[in-house]
This record gives C-alpha cells, sequence and structure tokens, in this order.
C-alpha cells in the first residue's frame, strides 16, 4: 500500500475547519449491514482524536506562553469537533455490549497489525504481550453478551476475528511496577515505531475510557464487575505503552508528532474504507489533521528551532494501519506466548519468575474469592455476585 507522505499533503486551514451543528451530526453506520472493520475504524479514531483534545488540555496546563495556549486552543477545539463529528457515527441503537465488542475487535487486530509491522524489536514484544490480554477480553466480553443479551458475538465481527480463550484474565492482575517498560530513543527511533506507539497509547487510553463510563450504566452487579476487572487491565496497557515512549520528547515535539499521527490514522482508514460516505470523512479529517500538523510545525521552529522531518525521523511512513483479519498472527503469539508475564522489563513463562514476585501478592488481593471475569464463562445464571461489602 501507498506509503504517508505528510510533508506532501495538502491541508485544510485551521480557520476554515470549524462545524456547525448541522455538519456535526452524520448519519450513523448502520449495525445489522456495515462492514465490522467500519465500526472499528469509528472506536479507533474517536480514541485518537480523544488522546488529542487531552494531551493538549494537558499540555496547556504545564505551558506559560501565552501565544502557544491560544494556538492549542484553537487546534483543540476543531479536535473537539472532529471526535464528535466521529463518534456520532456510532448508531443509537447499538447496545453497549455490541460497543464493547467492537472495542475488543479494534484491540485484537489493531494491536496485531502494530506488531506486525514494527520495527523496533522490544516495541513488539510489549504489543505481542498485550494482545494476548485483549484477545481473551474479546472471549470473556462475547459470553457476558450471550449470557445478558442472547447475542453471538460473531455476528457483530462477521466471524473477522476468532473468539476463544487467550491469556486468561484471571492472571492479567500485576503490581504497578511491573508494567514498567524500556523506551525507545527519540533521535534513532523509526516513523512508524513513534507512529505505533502514539496510535496503541490512545486506542488503549480510549478503551479503559469507554469501561469506566459504561460499566456502571448496567444494573446487573456481574456486568459492572466484569467491566471494573478488565478496566483496571486497560489501565495496565495505557501504563505499559505509555512507558514505550521516550518522555525527553519536549511538549512542541509530541504535539507535532501527534498531528502527523492523527493524520496517519485517517489516511490508513481512508485507504481501507469500504463505505464511500464515510471513506469520504475519513479524507476530509485526514486534510484537516495535515492544517493541524503544519501548525504544529510553525509553533516547533519558531519555538524550538527544530527540523520537523528530524523529530519525525523521515519524510514519511512507509505502511499504513491497515485493519483486518490477523487470525494467524495472533494464533502464532498465543502458541508461543500464551504463558508469559513480565519479569524485570522482559516477557518470559509464568513458571521462570521466581516465587516473591509482587505480581503475585497483588493478583491474589484484587482476585480474591470472586473473579468476575471467570464468572461470565462458567455459565452460572444463578450464581451469587456479592455485593454486600464495599470499600476496605
Amino acid at each position: 500500500m501507498t506509503a504517508f507522505r505528510p510533508f506532501d499533503e495538502k491541508g485544510t486551514p485551521l480557520e476554515e475547519q470549524f462545524m456547525s451543528w448541522e455538519q456535526l451530526l452524520s448519519e450513523p453506520y448502520d449495525k445489522n449491514n456495515a462492514d465490522p472493520y467500519t465500526r472499528t475504524r469509528v472506536i479507533l479514531m474517536n480514541g485518537i482524536e480523544n488522546n488529542a483534545f487531552i494531551t493538549k488540555h494537558a499540555m496547556a496546563r504545564l505551558i506559560a506562553d501565552e501565544e502557544i495556549k491560544e494556538n492549542l486552543a484553537m487546534v483543540r477545539r476543531s479536535e473537539s469537533m472532529q471526535q464528535q463529528l466521529v463518534e456520532w457515527l456510532n448508531p443509537g441503537n447499538q447496545t453497549i455490549l455490541e460497543t464493547t465488542i467492537g472495542y475488543e475487535q479494534v484491540a485484537v487486530d489493531l494491536t496485531a497489525d502494530l506488531a506486525m509491522n514494527e520495527d523496533d524489536d522490544y516495541q513488539r514484544k510489549v504489543l505481542d504481550f498485550a494482545l494476548l490480554e485483549d484477545f481473551d477480553h474479546l472471549y470473556r466480553y462475547s459470553a457476558h453478551m450471550q449470557r445478558m443479551e442472547g447475542k453471538d458475538a460473531n455476528k457483530v465481527t462477521k466471524g473477522a476475528v476468532e473468539i476463544k480463550e487467550g491469556r486468561p484474565t484471571r492472571v492479567h492482575h500485576r503490581h504497578p511496577h511491573d508494567e514498567m517498560r524500556n523506551h525507545w530513543n527519540k533521535d534513532t527511533a523509526s516513523p512508524k515505531t513513534k507512529m505505533n506507539f502514539l496510535t496503541i497509547v490512545s486506542a488503549e487510553q480510549q478503551t479503559e475510557n469507554y469501561y469506566k463510563t459504561h460499566g456502571s450504566m448496567f444494573q446487573d452487579d456481574l456486568s459492572r464487575a466484569l467491566y471494573s476487572e478488565i478496566a483496571d487491565v486497560e489501565e495496565q496497557h495505557v501504563t505499559q505503552y505509555e512507558n514505550v515512549g521516550d518522555a525527553t520528547m519536549t511538549p512542541l515535539e509530541m504535539n507535532f508528532l501527534m498531528e502527523v499521527n492523527e493524520a496517519y490514522n485517517y489516511f490508513s482508514c481512508a485507504q481501507s474504507e469500504s463505505d464511500p460516505r464515510i471513506k469520504q470523512i475519513w479524507e476530509t479529517m485526514m486534510r484537516d489533521e495535515i492544517g493541524h500538523m503544519q501548525n504544529a510545525i510553525e509553533l516547533l521552529q519558531r519555538f524550538e528551532n527544530k527540523d520537523p522531518e528530524k523529530v519525525l525521523g523521515g519524510d514519511r511512513i512507509e505502511k499504513p494501519i491497515l485493519l483486518r483479519p490477523t487470525k494467524e498472527y495472533v494464533n502464532q503469539v498465543l502458541a508461543e506466548q500464551k504463558d508469559f508475564q513480565p519479569y524485570e522489563r522482559e516477557f518470559i513463562p509464568e513458571s521462570q519468575i521466581p516465587k516473591g514476585w509482587a505480581s503475585f501478592a497483588f493478583r491474589d488481593k484484587v482476585n480474591g474469592d470472586f473473579i468476575p471475569s471467570e464468572i461470565v464463562v462458567q455459565g452460572k445464571e444463578k450464581q451469587k455476585v456479592p455485593v454486600t461489602s464495599r470499600g476496605r
């Protein structure tokens, strides 16, 4: 597929990007007939946009220069509108669990695609490790959908991704210190490594946010408990992924790379989108993000006198992200790494980890006598969920 050359693209000027309420209200996709990868692209781009304006809010709280703050506010408003347009492509008749299945399909196929095309061997290992955990979450939520709604999750995914046990969720729970990872170097990492980093952090952060804002909307305690358990794993994933990035990047370097990443993701979505109407949205948003990137370049050059091509590490990203079935790759990783855990920032079979590993005690504490992710696959419809003891 075509390489993405951000510096050669023509962007839409920022002042032309603001939309009316009518323009923001796009027709949703049809949940029954849409390509399942249209749903996953909507979920991914919602996460990409959410991370963009959340990060810009954080930057604005840490940067004193008023001109930069005003600049960030302008771009942030445009990105907030983009996020609303994308999020509103989700149909209102799609249940929380159906959307959740979409989130986990994104997690599986996106992570696998990034890993298959990752230049940095260590970052690929980090991706492979979390891949098997998200793969298992898909299995747990699918069982819960059958239990709660009487629906087969394969009808949501249209069979594009296998639904079976991965690394069991009960062993995902680790001490926070065991989510620390080695990071790549901003001066030597490839453009693709930088883009993969920004993409996966955004996607996992959005998944965590979705589970934490929607789990409490269920009335039954098992649903609430399951979303709570898996949301905590997503917090771990965000922590490990953000640690892979080079924290010595300046805010303006990060701002520039984020804009490239947004444009790159929209470009990637447009390359494989089967719905002509939504493909046009991806292309429009890509041009908007190129406008944001050009704005970020001006800040980078004026305030830090830096060459954007050197910050990116090149003038192109060779391979776009392709959301498609990745069954063969997932099964290969599953066969080789199902029992892996992180130990001293590497990934090894759990049987090789010393008994004093902090995560063993942490796992026992949070699991206790009640593991929601196990109950949902046991088929015990009337099993009592403990609700009488709250807090410590």
